[in-house]
């Protein structure tokens, strides 16, 4: 079967953080990368060239793919940080919790899975660690390690 288009690769995370531009952003990815590395426990994966990835799970699509990806992460893009929340997109359940966390968030947008945030300032960080360790316990409950 094709893997995903994403792989991990061997390039450290602390070398992508430091580049990033401008200084806000990077500043602001150093902080998702402690609040992650916080309420994971794992230590980060570059995933592709611009996707900071905490843990992994292989998972089969209904085609029969099969795919290896990140449990969570984020990537601190030039628009707005995109922040990848695998256990509410896997389970509809604790995608319906968010809802009351996204209340309480601040500004945002959303994608399928993602949740989009332009600077740290407009959101509150508790609510987003709330929504992490969600997804995390979710992510760990439908795919053990």
């Amino acid at each position: 079967m094709a893997e995903a288009k994403t792989q991990p690769t061997d390039t450290d995370p602390q070398d992508f953080l430091a580049a990033v531009e401008p200084a806000r952003k990077r500043e602001e990815a150093q902080v998702l990368d402690a609040l992650f590395r916080r309420v994971t426990g794992e230590r980060p994966k570059m995933w592709g060239p611009s996707i900071i990835g905490y843990g992994s799970y292989r998972t089969t699509y209904a085609s029969g793919r099969e795919v290896e990806w990140m449990r969570t992460g984020f990537s601190p893009r030039k628009a707005k940080h995109s922040l990848y929340l695998m256990g509410g997109y896997c389970d509809p359940e604790t995608g319906a919790k968010h809802a009351d966390a996204l209340e309480r968030l601040g500004k945002h947008t959303r994608g399928k899975s993602c949740l989009y945030v332009n600077k740290l300032a407009d959101i509150d960080l508790a609510v987003l660690e709330e929504m992490i360790r969600a997804d995390w316990a979710e992510m760990n409950r439908r795919y053990p390690a």
